[in-house]
């Protein structure tokens, strides 16, 4: 096993991402070197990868479109008046502030895809109030990241929809079939889990008081800001109804989130939210908002490929099916344990799935693992460690809201709370539901 070209290439994609170099670069050195150990020219393992990479053009191209509606309904500024309203009326109560900061980070991955774009606008000046309620901020840090991941997680729209895409593409290209909605009939598990772990979070964990110093900070308090801004004109309302189109079509039998997204900036700017020579620095921006991990997901398609082209896929899993003794329990536990190595190193769930659906498939059939729980394990095993990475957006984006005056650490006060709170709850719920499934 541990000179298996799968397993060495695994791992030195593993170190390199832990050594901080690029996530591109580390994959594609690590597809040569599987390659090369395989026996594979390096000039058919190049070419093995570039070939590979169509298979998640699909997800790229939503990556692109996604990130051009986000910019699209950031250039309006529906999100500011939506996140400045609902939070002015729950100031002074600690827990439903926190819980409502959850909610608000929940719908920037489906009803208004923003993703992390949020947090610069509506957490700094917030943080006059937080004070004022001595609220934790490592509860603040929880509550964020519970919402830029649970709803992938868990829900089939938006980010979602991409994130169970490509765990059916990848279950697909490593010979079991499923239906895209079946992955949120098994995926509501891993979601409840992260459920429990924002509960404990918020009403054990850092229940206490928390002081921090009044510092400035940049952007004022919440007080501070015109209250004029959070007045819904014509244009917020416009921008309001393209996102809830665009999340219509994606729920819809249709069931495209390319579609909905392209109606959705159809309607803003057919309704005049945005100007028409506004277009192309909302692509733009689009590319720049989401086109790394675009480019991420195809390096990680082609990757994939790499590793079944190089044939070590079986012996692998042949070996470890002797080692675990065919002990579907110390399977469940092993792959969820390997995803969450593999999602520490590289920060991001999406790009993991091609790497272990690979072995996962062919693994879980062999220990005898029913689809539903195959579907846990691997969606399990690759949203493990995105809470708790220093390289991931949904730790780091956090970190960028709640530091601004130099009093979150973002690894004591953001990665540890949410590698506990998280990936604790998702490593027993993926364990014990593969077993039961």
């Amino acid at each position: 096993m541990l000179t298996n070209p799968v397993f060495l290439s695994v791992l030195v994609m593993v170190v390199l991402c832990l050594l901080k170099l690029n996530v591109l670069l580390s994959l594609i050195v690590a597809a040569l070197v599987g390659g090369l150990l395989a026996g594979m020219p390096l000039g058919d393992t190049m070419a093995t990868l570039i070939g590979g990479m169509g298979g998640n053009s699909s997800t790229a191209l939503s990556y692109i479109l996604l990130g051009a509606l986000a910019a699209t309904l950031h250039k309006t500024g529906i999100a500011v008046v939506l996140t400045r309203k609902i939070t002015r009326l729950v100031k002074n109560k600690a827990v439903i502030m926190l819980l409502v900061i959850a909610a608000v980070a929940s719908l920037s991955q489906n009803l208004i895809p923003v993703h992390i774009a949020f947090i610069p606008i509506l957490i700094p000046p917030l943080l006059a109030v937080m004070n004022k309620l001595k609220i934790d901020r490592r509860a603040a840090a929880t509550a964020l990241t519970f919402g830029l991941k649970a709803p992938y997680v868990a829900l089939p729209v938006g980010y979602g929809w991409i994130f169970h895409g490509i765990m059916r593409d990848q279950m697909a290209e490593n010979g079991l079939n499923v239906a895209q909605g079946q992955i949120w009939h098994v995926m509501w598990i891993a979601g409840l889990a992260m459920v429990i772990g924002l509960i404990v979070a918020l009403f054990v964990t850092y229940r206490k008081p928390r002081e921090y110093q009044e510092l400035e900070l940049q952007g004022g308090t919440l007080e501070q800001d015109d209250a004029a801004g959070e007045q819904m004109t014509r244009r917020h309302w416009v921008a309001l109804v393209g996102a809830l189109s665009a999340l219509a079509i994606q729920v819809s039998p249709l069931g495209s989130l390319h579609i909905g997204a392209i109606v959705g900036m159809a309607i803003i700017l057919i309704g005049g939210a945005i100007r028409w020579k506004d277009i192309d620095e909302m692509i733009n921006s689009g590319i720049g908002m989401m086109g790394f991990i675009a480019f991420v997901m195809l390096v990680a398609a082609g990757y994939g490929a790499v590793i079944r082209e190089t044939g070590a896929v079986q012996p692998l899993v042949e070996t470890a099916s002797v080692l675990l003794g065919g002990s579907r329990l110390m399977g469940a536990s092993v792959m969820i344990l390997i995803g969450l190595f593999i999602t520490m190193g590289l920060g991001t769930s999406f790009g993991t799935i091609p790497i272990i659906a690979a072995i996962y498939v062919p693994m879980a059939i062999g220990l005898g693992f029913s689809t539903p729980a195959t579907i846990l394990l691997i969606g399990t095993a690759a949203a493990l460690g995105d809470a708790g990475s220093p390289a991931s957006d949904s730790t780091l984006g956090p970190t960028a809201g709640l530091n601004v005056d130099g009093q979150h650490d973002h690894i004591w006060d953001t990665c540890v709370p949410t590698f506990l709170h998280f990936n604790i709850p998702l490593i027993v719920a993926g364990v014990i539901g593969a077993l039961i499934l």
